[in-house]
């Protein structure tokens, strides 16, 4: 049985194509373990890493990261626009009302879209958004 580690920023650019640049690196790695962070939240991250960092250096970078697939951008309703390195799965969100706080919620079936819409001529769904609103459980707890 072979262990595979699992693959680094430098080889997820180069294999969407992409040029490794050491702000793409740095975005990739602030994301690492922190989904559902703001843009602002990333710049912070990439700016601890680097230093000196351009705002929109850093939504230039999302942008072609998103675009390459390395990462998928979110914005529930009423909250700031995230980004997550979790992608091509099919999955969903549950928000926090209090806190803000998402979490990831699995699709239950195996194949996107987890949820078709009656039949829509003309139209093939490839992918279904679910956001599930509610408490978290740190503010069920402290409620």
């Amino acid at each position: 049985m072979t262990l595979s580690t699992p693959p680094t920023p430098e080889n997820s650019l180069r294999a969407a194509g992409l040029r490794v640049t050491k702000q793409r690196v740095a975005v990739l790695r602030s994301l690492d373990g922190r989904p559902h962070q703001t843009a602002a939240d990333i710049a912070l991250g990439v700016r601890s890493q680097m230093g000196k960092v351009a705002t929109q250096t850093v939504y230039d970078v999302l942008e072609a990261l998103v675009a390459a697939g390395l990462l998928r951008r979110i914005q529930p309703a009423g909250h700031a626009m995230s980004y997550e390195s979790r992608v091509g799965d099919n999955h969903h969100h549950a928000i926090c009302r209090r806190c803000g706080s998402i979490s990831d919620i699995d699709c239950l079936p195996a194949t996107a879209p987890c949820l078709a819409p009656p039949e829509l001529p003309q139209f093939i769904p490839d992918e279904a958004e679910i956001t599930f609103w509610g408490l978290c459980a740190r503010c069920l707890t402290a409620a």
